[in-house]
């Protein structure tokens, strides 16, 4: 009998808002380089922000013009900031050129004050 599928990660809203959500949580992931949100975000945002890294790492490796623009357009058009992007694959995807994987650390906090949500610290590496 096959297994059960398994829905993924809803964080309520529409499917936009929640791509928006992972967007920006990445976007400032890359821009302070370490956030503190919860263990569902946290766990949702690192095959995001794993992928936007290898991309960029492919994108600084690549010797053709044309694939290392539209590497660049596909980051830039999934987070829709323009300086993220560049620091992403400008200062970033360079660190990580002999690393094959594994760019995220997300460290489980405790429960958060108000909520009791159990919160986590995610860095990159």
């Amino acid at each position: 009998m096959p297994a059960t599928p398994r829905r993924a990660r809803n964080f309520g809203g529409t499917a936009a808002h929640q791509k928006l959500m992972m967007a920006n949580l990445a976007a400032s992931l890359f821009a302070a380089e370490v956030i503190v949100t919860t263990e569902a975000k946290a766990k949702a945002l690192r095959p995001i922000a794993e992928k936007l890294i290898t991309k960029a790492k492919k994108a600084n490796a690549d010797e053709s013009t044309a694939t290392k623009v539209h590497r660049i357009r596909q980051i830039q058009g999934y987070l829709g900031d323009k300086e993220m992007t560049h620091k992403l694959v400008d200062e970033i995807a360079g660190r990580y050129t002999e690393r094959q994987g594994g760019y995220l650390r997300i460290l489980k906090l405790g429960p958060r004050q108000g909520d009791n949500a159990p919160m986590a610290r995610v860095e990159l590496v």
